[in-house]
């Protein structure tokens, strides 16, 4: 696992990725179906979400990592603690 936000960001980068965010999420927030127009590269750091693609439902917890393609359908759904994600994202 990539330990710092500044090895995320060289390790984004060589794949090509181009713009590298931290984004912190509330307690119980619910974001409907929703796509995104650039490809996602992402490790949760702290607390857990259910991404929901198609009838694919994927719960992350701190230390994982996922890829979602842009122009993918999702939803998105985080737990009682919140949580904070890396993000890295190819526009």
């Amino acid at each position: 696992m990539t330990k710092t936000f500044e090895e995320f960001t060289a390790v984004s980068v060589e794949e090509g990725f181009d713009e590298m965010l931290v984004r912190e999420w509330q307690p119980n927030l619910v974001i409907d179906t929703h796509t995104h127009p650039f490809d996602v590269s992402a490790l949760v750091v702290r607390g857990e979400f259910v991404l929901t693609v198609g009838e694919k439902v994927i719960t992350l917890k701190a230390g994982d990592p996922f890829r979602l393609a842009r122009d993918i359908p999702h939803t998105e759904q985080y737990g009682p603690e919140g949580a904070t994600v890396w993000v890295a994202r190819a526009n």
